[in-house]
């Protein structure tokens, strides 16, 4: 609430016994430079309107605040005090404008993946990241297997399918579950039902990857299934490749979960058995321990939120 009562903070008659700002501005100048010449150069006006400026500051303050010998002008002892007062206003202005002026630099985090994991899962979800966290900005990495921090990697997604330094810090997200996928219009043919369960026709060909080569292997015995050779077998060079292969309906892979739930939510795969822990896991890796309120955190907490949903 305004008022007008003399020395009442909101006084509308209360105003600052400031001195010219823009006199403040010259002799500043003037004072660095111990030059009325050269600081009018420097704000680019006359000799004469620095001292001037000058002048009417002097006159304000009533006294003297340079000696002036010849061509250059030297601080009094009251000049010297009033350049240490402004000297230190115009650094705070400067700082507070930079600040102003300045976007805050987003939080970096460099994000290694294994790149079936990144393609099929992390990317299609990384917008509700940005959309809860604008303040981190992600830079994603393609690799799999052992790597190191010290090359630039802040965090690593991996599954436990090798081992990892002692210094490691290994955050849990999810458990692995495998089991065969195919386009459901040929589930009946490759998986025809034998007493009201799903059985593996020996006439279904088998989609294989060279990243994972004992995939079909595990899972015949995780499902306690005889491992007889199919008559029809593709290999595929990437994971990724044999997913897609069976997307487009060219035979049944084994398949994590993660990695096509949303393929199975849209109707383009089906999984006759379901799916079976195969006793491995993926973690969020990091040179040192994770803080909730950290970048790293908020990655983290998101990345078990997408693994549970």
């Amino acid at each position: 609430m305004k008022t007008d009562n003399h020395g009442d903070k909101n006084s509308q008659t209360l105003a600052r016994r400031l001195p010219p700002l823009s006199a403040l501005r010259c002799f500043e100048a003037a004072a660095r430079l111990e030059s009325f010449t050269k600081a009018g150069a420097a704000l680019h006006l006359t000799h004469g309107a620095i001292s001037r400026a000058v002048r009417a500051l002097e006159e304000d303050l009533g006294t003297v605040l340079f000696e002036r010998r010849s061509h250059r002008v030297f601080l009094t002892a009251a000049g010297a005090e009033l350049l240490h007062g402004v000297t230190h206003a115009l650094d705070l202005i400067e700082s507070t404008a930079s600040r102003l002026r300045a976007p805050k630099p987003k939080a970096l985090l460099v994000l290694s993946c294994e790149p079936t994991l990144m393609m099929r899962w992390l990317i299609p979800r990384m917008p509700s990241f940005h959309a809860a966290h604008p303040e981190v900005s992600i830079q994603l990495v393609a690799g799999g297997g052992p790597f190191s921090f010290n090359a630039g990697i802040d965090l690593a997604i991996r599954r436990n399918d090798f081992a990892w330094s002692a210094d490691t810090q290994a955050n849990w997200l999810f458990d692995e579950a495998i089991g065969p996928v195919c386009r459901p219009q040929q589930q009946a043919n490759w998986t025809p039902q034998q007493h009201d369960q799903p059985h593996l026709s020996a006439q279904a060909p088998r989609l294989h990857s060279a990243t994972r080569p004992q995939a079909w292997e595990q899972w015949l015995k995780l499902k306690q299934i005889p491992g007889d050779p199919a008559p029809q077998e593709q290999v595929f060079e990437h994971f990724y490749f044999s997913l897609q292969a069976a997307v487009a309906g060219l035979g049944l892979a084994i398949a994590p979960w993660q990695l096509v739930r949303d393929d199975l939510a849209n109707g383009l795969l089906c999984a006759p058995f379901g799916f079976l822990a195969d006793g491995s896991a993926y973690y969020l890796l990091a040179p040192q321990a994770i803080s909730e309120d950290s970048a790293a955190g908020q990655m983290l907490h998101w990345l078990r939120e997408q693994a549970l949903e």
